[in-house]
């Protein structure tokens, strides 16, 4: 069982930056490859980004590219999620999942966080 709980959602300003915590809890907890989703209003759930176990192979989608950044520390059990140069469109509710597969898909996600809020506005 693994336990995620998203943290650092807030409001900035478009070209700004927000760290988005996941902090994880359970003994198998680096067995797990952790993934960022986000649902803005109206829309699915997107895939955004994943890391693996070892923390050392990432996957982004191409929006992001370059923008954001993901990293794991499996003493501290956390992943993080750096997004620079933020724009209105990723503006949506952020969420960490953790899968032992290798997958973008949400519904072969194990655990999931409540989300959080990330608002950026022009």
């Amino acid at each position: 069982q693994v336990q995620l709980v998203e943290s650092g959602g807030g409001l900035v300003q478009a070209g700004g930056s927000l760290r988005l915590s996941c902090a994880a809890s359970g003994r198998t907890y680096s067995s797990y490859r952790i993934g960022w989703f986000r649902q803005a209003p109206g829309k699915e759930r997107e895939f955004v980004a994943r890391i693996n176990q070892s923390g050392d192979s990432t996957y982004y989608i191409d929006s992001v590219k370059g923008r954001f950044t993901i990293s794991r520390d499996n003493a501290k059990n956390t992943v993080s999620l750096q997004m620079n140069s933020l724009k209105p469109e990723d503006t949506a509710v952020y969420y960490c999942a953790a899968t032992k597969r290798q997958t973008i898909f949400a519904g072969n996600y194990d655990y999931w966080g409540q989300g959080t809020q990330v608002t950026v506005f022009s």
